[in-house]
């Protein structure tokens, strides 16, 4: 298994990739990570620099999310083209890696479910990546719990899976450039649609990785 610190998020995707991978990402300060799509312009620099965020992007899709050190547990998996894992259907593509984390919540007594259905989006899911619930995603009591995005290359796809250790948006939402109506209508509807799992993230991380040691038509590199 890799480990890498918040550099890694800006990594492309190895070509060729020959064989599933797991990456622990390990973030050394706070992140405030953009989804491919969105701007910087979308975020308040003074109040980054104030709160010590750096702001960086991804290469997946997706809305904002906030990183804190030992908060926010996020999993990288790169899984081949040639892999029997993989699917052509972008909106399916991941489904099998939703239940990876159904079962391993599971284990650690976290109650979820895999979301079957298309987007499920809200006035502020577009901005903040737990602000809706995509296909292939965890939620629990109809929350988003696990968030998941993709970034799909010739050669296969990074799947970043990231689950919070509780859910507070208002501290994400004071690093962006919205008026303070906007503000406050955001947290007010963005308070109940994510959740932690109520555990400690170190057992969801050690879970995870179980249920991904066992899937044997895509070993893990270690």
């Amino acid at each position: 298994m890799s480990r890498a610190v918040g550099s890694a998020f800006a990594t492309a995707l190895p070509d060729p990739l020959p064989e599933p991978v797991v990456k622990v990402i390990q973030v050394e300060q706070s992140l405030l990570v953009l989804g491919s799509r969105q701007t910087v312009d979308l975020v308040d620099a003074d109040a980054a620099q104030r709160a010590g965020v750096e702001v960086i992007r991804r290469h997946s899709g997706g809305g904002a999310v906030l990183l804190h050190p030992g908060r926010s547990l996020w999993i990288d998996v790169l899984l081949p083209r040639t892999d029997p894992l993989w699917s052509d259907d972008v909106g399916l593509a991941f489904h099998w890696l939703g239940e990876v984390w159904v079962e391993a919540l599971g284990d650690v007594g976290v109650a979820a479910e895999l979301h079957r259905d298309g987007l499920t989006n809200t006035p502020w899911g577009p901005l903040v990546c737990f602000g809706s619930i995509g296909p292939g995603e965890v939620v629990t009591d109809g929350r988003k719990v696990v968030g998941m995005s993709q970034r799909r290359t010739r050669a296969g796809a990074r799947f970043q899976c990231l689950v919070h250790d509780r859910w507070e948006p208002a501290e994400l939402l004071e690093l962006l450039v919205l008026t303070d109506d906007e503000r406050a209508a955001a947290a007010d509807d963005l308070i109940a649609r994510a959740a932690g799992p109520g555990v400690p993230l170190a057992a969801v991380e050690q879970a995870v990785l179980e249920r991904l040691s066992r899937i044997p038509a895509a070993p893990l590199r270690r």
